[in-house]
């Protein structure tokens, strides 16, 4: 026995039905998705900023330190900066060298002047997803177009 015209007709509703619902819940599991990675991408860029004024500070904090010789001069390498002995005394002006979070590295873009270290960066090309709410005077962090141009060092 056949079904009859009516019971076919509710089949290919309930057909149509299942895919609408199936369409719905992947593009919603999609919409999910991208605003979990674009809060996982926010909370890493606070990481980068905080991670950058710790090598801010110490960059500076080295720079100011007395030495030997007497003059001021920026470190020659990051570890300089988790034990400084110019002095004789060891003095430390940073922890650990932080892993770059745009990355998950703990390799850095390095700014030298005379072959000390002025200011890191991160080695991210992606492009920042904060445009504004920097310090006043950080300018030219709203206008970057990579990661790569947020510098870290005492006057960036």
């Amino acid at each position: 026995m056949r079904p009859s015209k009516r019971g076919r007709d509710q089949q290919g509703f309930a057909y149509v039905w299942i895919l609408l619902t199936v369409a719905l819940l992947a593009i919603g599991l999609g919409v999910v998705l991208e605003v979990d990675a674009t809060a996982e991408r926010r909370e890493k860029e606070m990481q980068l900023l905080a991670v950058g004024e710790e090598f801010r500070a110490a960059i500076e904090s080295y720079y100011r330190a007395p030495s030997v010789a007497g003059a001021s001069e920026y470190p020659p390498r990051l570890e300089d900066l988790l034990e400084d002995r110019r002095t004789g005394v060891l003095r430390r002006h940073l922890r650990k060298i932080y892993p770059d979070p745009m990355t998950g590295k703990a390799e850095w873009g390095l700014v030298r002047v005379s072959g000390g270290i002025v200011a890191v960066h991160s080695l991210s090309d992606r492009a920042p997803l904060r445009k504004r709410g920097f310090s006043d005077g950080d300018h030219l962090r709203a206008a970057s177009k990579s990661y790569r141009e947020w510098l870290f060092g005492p006057s960036g």
